[in-house]
């Protein structure tokens, strides 16, 4: 295999005409500069330089080898400047996954945010409701995940908290418990309940633990896929139902929500990284903006 450093050294003995200048070119002695050809030569198995006078000039396989060795700088003068655009993030892909609340609230206005700063940064979006993205992000298939957060994240996954988002009973009207501005959650216990599916699920856990807290297991009569479906059966009195507030900003006319209490279910919102990307300057800018989003969300404050 040839050497690209002696290719480099040919290049620059062909272009100056002599080794001699090379050599002064390069900050070499000629003598190096003549052992770093012999040693190509040698590679080769054919001579690339002839004497003319007092220099040289390429044979026939010097001035290929020549050649090729100015491509072989160029591209790697290419090579050096796409990495460094990837270092400073104005080149790169980002893969992002999320659920579906969290994807009205926060997504947008952050990808727009990391838009505006890295417009050369592909972002890859993809839904996983229901599904677990952590895997993905800690064998390197995504690059950051809005989770609710789990009871242990992988080996090798930051989490970083976004916002705390609370549970609220939603009724249908003319509810025995719709006068009641706060509901304790023990008042529910005999009711129908509409479930989130799938049961199984973190979001549906973290009902599951309230609810034993005080003192029951819900009796599910009806299984939802997501929210506004959810609202469709309770506004039809087929049950109560528990929904996060990011669940409810499209109220179904026909119900009322009440906060809950003793206790209050809260989902933990989290963004998840890889504990080796935390200085990505895209993936940086793109937690920056999910934290202000999530300020939004909770606060009511446009993000600056």
């Amino acid at each position: 295999m040839l050497d690209v450093r002696r290719l480099q050294v040919l290049r620059a003995v062909v272009t100056s005409g002599s080794v001699t200048a090379a050599a002064t070119n390069l900050g070499y002695t000629p003598s190096a500069i003549s052992q770093q050809i012999a040693a190509l030569e040698k590679q080769a198995g054919i001579a690339l330089l002839e004497r003319v006078g007092r220099g040289v000039q390429p044979t026939a396989a010097g001035r290929l080898l020549t050649e090729h060795a100015a491509i072989i700088s160029r591209h790697v003068a290419e090579a050096e400047t796409a990495l460094a655009d990837l270092r400073a993030g104005r080149t790169g892909r980002l893969a992002v996954r999320y659920f579906a609340t969290a994807g009205s609230a926060l997504v947008p206005p952050a990808l727009a945010r990391l838009r505006a700063v890295h417009p050369g940064v592909q972002v890859d979006l993809k839904l996983v409701d229901p599904g677990d993205p952590l895997p993905e992000i800690a064998q390197g298939q995504a690059d950051l995940a809005i989770v609710v957060h789990p009871r242990e994240a992988p080996r090798g996954v930051h989490m970083t908290h976004l916002l705390d988002d609370p549970y609220r009973v939603v009724l249908p009207r003319g509810h025995r418990l719709a006068s009641k501005r706060v509901i304790d959650l023990a008042d529910l216990a005999d009711e129908p309940w509409v479930g989130e599916w799938p049961i199984g699920g973190p979001c549906w856990g973290i009902i599951l633990d309230a609810c034993a807290a005080a003192g029951f297991t819900p009796n599910v009569t009806v299984e939802s896929e997501d929210y506004t479906n959810a609202q469709g059966f309770v506004a039809a009195g087929l049950g109560i139902s528990l929904i996060p507030v990011m669940g409810l900003s499209n109220p179904h006319p026909a119900i009322v929500v009440r906060r809950i209490r003793n206790p209050e279910p809260i989902r933990e919102i989290h963004a998840a990284v890889r504990e080796t990307a935390l200085d990505n300057p895209p993936l940086v800018e793109l937690m920056t903006a999910l934290r202000q989003a999530a300020h939004h969300a909770v606060h009511g404050k446009h993000p600056s």
